[in-house]
């Protein structure tokens, strides 16, 4: 089976103290077909010079944009990969075999394959694992949340041509809206017991989790995944269940 090329696409804003490590972490990869974005939201902190240094072995934008979410589709526009990565300038690659031990048997009309990823604090210490359960995944999962973590999941491009990218209107949750767009006829979900990467805490959501679940429950009514009731339901349990969790001080 020849190897379908992977493009990793990085974005980043004035994230110039973890973007070498998110950088390295792609270059060291031992799967041969790999290229490698970055887009850079025109950075202050000297970014553009830190990605100058690599020369030849990525290619990058920079230029001003609209947040995460335009930077990914600028990296869409431009991608050459049969199947897309998606990593923060403060993630990274937990080893230099993911890519290649994810893509292992992956064929050309497989649509979306997922591995592991750790939660880190901002240390880099492992605060906890994100895997669905027995590597099984039921769509019914994503009426609650995200549950395909984009930091353990590589995307076939045609999910693209047929859902188009990323929605400029989700402020949170742009992943998990592009997701949704396919929930009716969801397509087979390859896991793999394979720890991809590093997702550091952090991030504009992290302190505002009401307006996290606010806007899950907004795109779930956008794509009509289940009718109203059921969603006010989910909401609701979703946000109680938070509240219990920061009255018990876990995150």
């Amino acid at each position: 089976m020849a190897s379908k090329m992977v493009t990793v696409i990085i974005a980043t804003y004035n994230a110039k103290e973890n973007l070498r490590q998110a950088i390295d972490s792609v270059l060291s990869q031992t799967y041969e077909s790999l290229e490698l974005l970055v887009i850079d939201g025109a950075s202050t902190d000297g970014t553009v010079g830190i990605l100058d240094e690599y020369g030849d072995s990525l290619r990058y934008i920079s230029e001003a944009d609209e947040g995460i979410a335009d930077a990914f589709n600028k990296g869409l526009k431009h991608a050459r990969g049969d199947f897309l990565y998606f990593l923060g300038a403060d993630d990274y690659f937990l080893k230099d075999q993911a890519i290649e031990e994810m893509m292992d048997g992956v064929d050309c009309d497989d649509m979306i394959v997922c591995g592991k990823i750790h939660r880190v604090n901002l240390t880099g210490d492992l605060v906890y694992w994100i895997a669905p359960k027995n590597l099984h995944f039921c769509k019914a999962y994503l009426l609650f949340s995200m549950r395909l973590p984009h930091q353990g999941m590589f995307m076939n491009r045609k999910y693209f041509d047929k859902y188009g990218g990323f929605n400029l209107g989700c402020r949170y949750a742009m992943d998990y809206d592009l997701l949704l767009r396919a929930y009716k006829n969801f397509p087979p979900v390859i896991m793999k017991d394979v720890e991809v990467a590093a997702w550091r805490e952090g991030g504009i959501g992290n302190d505002n989790p009401k307006d996290v679940f606010r806007e899950y429950d907004e795109i779930k009514r956008r794509n009509g995944i289940a009718p109203s009731c059921v969603l006010s339901i989910i909401h609701r349990f979703l946000v109680m269940k938070n509240g219990v969790r920061r009255a018990l001080g876990k995150n």
